[in-house]
């Protein structure tokens, strides 16, 4: 896997980029290493007022990683993702 910064990853757009450096994962491995429930349960801190839409974010992180598209998730990794950021 090449160490690509995030805002070059699939489904990371310009506002999540910029998000995601604010809470220190600058690359795909920091993104990896962080996981992407952690990330998006740092994500919504920043903002505790705001709900981050699940698709854009914590959906979206994860495919980020595995470098798919996030809509080719399966319902089970949904789910799982869903879990372990405390969202039911």
């Amino acid at each position: 896997m090449i160490n690509r910064p995030v805002e070059e990853l699939t489904n990371i757009g310009v506002t999540v980029a910029n998000k995601l450096r604010h809470i220190g994962v600058h690359t795909q491995q920091d993104l990896k290493k962080m996981g992407a429930a952690k990330a998006y349960i740092r994500l919504s801190s920043i903002e505790p007022n705001k709900t981050l839409p699940v698709c854009y974010y914590l959906y979206s992180l994860e495919g980020a990683i595995k470098n798919k598209d996030w809509r080719t998730l399966t319902e089970n990794t949904k789910k799982k993702l869903r879990s372990k950021a405390g969202i039911n």
